[in-house]
């Protein structure tokens, strides 16, 4: 069958599978699995044994740099024979004659992906391995040797947070809705704090828990999805993304702050940054609340740019709004991690 968002043309497509040697006589089988302003994303089934995901950009004029799904199959397909769980990559059609637009072929991989950070439904044993995973894996990731794998020109070396502090501050200086004081002053705080001993390793750009796929019954990640952020930049920067759960409340965002975290068999997050400088040999310490007020500024920015495309009436999920007014609390949010990290370098 063919979903209802963005339909697949199932036998030309049948058809491709075939003569790439990946789909035998039996009728292909597509359902969607994503849509929307994400890459649209299908689980296609060619007869048994094989099981694929299919990922294509969405239709229309599409920023230049958005849905990078050539880079998301490269890296995918570098990582292969690292440390990092990655799907298997079976193909990639830079044409768009076929579906309209460039897709690529994985395998699909059966498993758990686990939406909500507190693990409803789990015994504490089973939260603490989870947890435990999370910080195996993106220590994993950030011993990657990049140039190694094919990835010395994924992305510029150095200066990673800098440059994404100015890409976000040009894109809210720019916009009319209103911002609230924290991002007013973030955008002055951040550039002139920058830490130095800067680094840079493989990361994500959206390492959390929801884009892991886990095992069926294991708390062991057999695959790391959605690779559509990631680049060449700064490993703390990266860990310091998915960290931000600890500082925000479910409430608010997808966070975990305020829970009773011991008594879920979660990690504190100082174990949990402890975790990562053990398997890693970095410093995550020294320099933790910058790169929090860092993420907590850039995740503001996100939202406040979908606020001004809700203003401009050209947003295209229906909680555009609700979504956007997160943007003020996680920049005050930002703004305590920038005033904490003031207050210890005195």
């Amino acid at each position: 069958m063919s979903g209802p968002a963005n339909p697949l043309p199932v036998e030309a497509l049948a058809d491709y599978l075939r003569a790439q040697g990946l789909a035998g006589s039996a009728p292909l089988q597509v359902r969607v699995l994503a849509g929307g302003q994400s890459n649209p994303t299908y689980r296609v089934t060619a007869g048994e044994g094989r099981d694929y995901v299919l990922r294509k950009k969405p239709p229309g004029t599409l920023i230049a740099s958005a849905h990078a799904i050539d880079r998301e199959y490269r890296v995918m397909k570098a990582l292969a024979d690292t440390g990092v769980p990655v799907p298997r990559m079976l193909h990639y059609c830079e044409s768009g004659e076929l579906l309209g637009t460039p897709f690529y072929v994985m395998e699909y991989l059966a498993g758990r992906v686990l939406m909500d950070q507190s693990l409803p439904g789990m015994e504490p044993a089973e939260r603490h391995a989870i947890y435990r995973e999370m910080n195996r894996v993106i220590a994993a990731l950030h011993a990657v040797d990049y140039r190694a794998v094919g990835l010395g020109d994924y992305g510029k070396e150095g200066n990673y947070v800098g440059r994404q502090i100015a890409r976000w501050s040009r894109q809210c200086r720019e916009s009319t809705v209103p911002m609230n004081e924290a991002m007013h002053c973030l955008m002055d705080w951040l550039p002139e704090h920058l830490p130095s001993g800067d680094e840079t390793t493989l990361v994500h750009g959206d390492y959390r828990l929801d884009n892991l796929v886990f095992h069926p019954t294991e708390p062991r990640v057999i695959g790391v999805l959605d690779w559509e952020l990631s680049t060449l930049g700064h490993p703390l920067a990266d860990l310091a993304y998915q960290c931000m759960a600890w500082r925000i409340p479910p409430s608010l965002w997808r966070g975990i702050a305020g829970l009773d975290l011991p008594a879920l068999g979660i990690p504190q997050e100082a174990e949990y940054i402890a975790w990562y400088g053990a398997a890693t040999g970095r410093d995550a310490v020294g320099h933790w609340d910058y790169y929090l007020a860092y993420n907590l500024f850039r995740m503001a920015a996100i939202l406040h740019g979908i606020a001004q495309r809700a203003a401009d009436g050209n947003a295209a999920a229906e909680d555009a709004v609700e979504t956007g007014a997160k943007a003020g609390p996680l920049a005050e949010l930002g703004w305590e991690s920038a005033q904490r990290y003031t207050a210890t370098r005195k």
